[in-house]
């Protein structure tokens, strides 16, 4: 049996639930980039209703917003210092376990929207954590049941809502991903489908035995600068356990030009998969001095946290490299003319010595 603690952090950092008197205060957590997809669609005949995840800024203006607010309620007890557990679904479990977590779903439209709820599939690759279109489906998505599938809200009205996750007693050991939709969808005057997405990620590793060790290597920190001026730290993360990571932390720059300090300031790395390879890159003030500082890469994933020092130096703005100007064809082309009139010139000289010589020698 699962023990569960109240999680209580938005979910979705583009469309987070606005505080209420009865709501748990939310934990502070590294920022991590939320699975939010708001979307556009024609309605037609020949199309079903159901949206797509292509990318959109906003709905259309001309009707009102499809914007819709999710958040986890519960986290298990043994990760109470983990930090992704309160924000995401993250658990490891043996096949045959079924585990179940609470999530609330807010209608932050201006009008009674119908809310639906449903798992995606989603993977993570070298460019982080991926999202599959639509409804597709994956083996995580398929052991996961939500209800209720679909609830009709009012303004800013909320509903509580169980998520369900049956992992089949025959299925492999291996880590899989998810994401745990509620989706809000609108017809404006212009016949256009908005509709708007956020959702919750889901981490989940099966296997007998403990968890799967999660682990993570920062390679050293480098200063340089970009050509506007820009002072950039960066770093090489690799992956060196068996868990995907969401990467968030804090840099720290110290005993500077005249004992000068700088940061903390905020770093984000996104997802890294097993046996991935990222670039932490943070860019700093221009105004910043050369340097030299020591620095100080804090990085964390849940409660796998890892630290990298060094001396860096940012150098002086870069110099832009004036292209060198081919000129090749203009030399050749006038060596030509050159070789050419001096030609035309010998052959001149030597036609008139030619004539002169045949010329008859008066008689005396």
């Amino acid at each position: 049996m699962t023990v569960l603690v109240t999680a209580g952090a938005p979910a979705s950092a583009a469309q987070p639930a606005p505080a209420s008197a009865n709501r748990p205060p939310a934990l502070a957590a590294p920022a991590t980039p939320g699975a939010v997809v708001p979307a556009v669609e024609p309605v037609g005949r020949d199309r079903p209703p159901r949206p797509t995840a292509r990318p959109s800024p906003q709905p259309s203006p001309s009707g009102p917003s499809t914007t819709v607010g999710v958040r986890l309620l519960d986290a298990p007890v043994d990760r109470r210092d983990d930090t992704r557990a309160h924000r995401y679904i993250v658990d490891h479990v043996r096949p045959g376990t079924t585990i179940k977590r609470r999530i609330v779903v807010q209608n932050s439209s201006e009008i009674r929207r119908t809310v639906a709820l449903y798992a995606a599939a989603a993977d993570v690759g070298k460019k982080g954590f991926a999202l599959a279109p639509d409804r597709t489906e994956n083996e995580l998505s398929s052991w996961i049941d939500v209800e209720p599938a679909e609830e009709v809200l009012a303004p800013d009205e909320e509903v509580e809502a169980l998520v369900t996750i049956t992992v089949p007693r025959n299925s492999e050991a291996g880590e899989r991903y998810a994401v745990v939709w509620a989706e809000a969808a609108g017809v404006d005057g212009q016949n256009v489908r908005n509709v708007g997405r956020a959702g919750i990620r889901v981490y989940l590793s099966v296997g007998p035995g403990g968890e799967p060790p999660s682990g993570f290597e920062t390679g050293p920190l480098t200063g340089g600068r970009e050509k506007d001026g820009t002072p950039v730290l960066t770093a090489q993360v690799r992956n060196t356990g068996k868990r995907a990571l969401d990467l968030a932390g804090e840099l720290r720059l110290a005993e500077g030009p005249g004992g000068l300090s700088a940061g903390p300031v905020k770093v984000e790395a996104g997802t890294l998969a097993l046996d991935g390879t990222t670039t932490v890159r943070v860019a700093l003030d221009r105004r910043l001095p050369d340097g030299p500082w020591t620095a100080k890469l804090d990085l964390a994933s849940g409660w796998t946290k890892r630290s990298a020092t060094g001396k860096v130096s940012f150098g002086p703005v870069p110099v832009a490299v004036t292209s060198a100007v081919d000129r090749s064809d203009q030399v050749l082309t006038g060596g030509l003319a050159t070789s050419g009139l001096v030609l035309v010139l010998f052959a001149v000289y030597a036609y008139r010595r030619r004539v002169r010589v045949r010329q008859p020698v008066p008689a005396t």
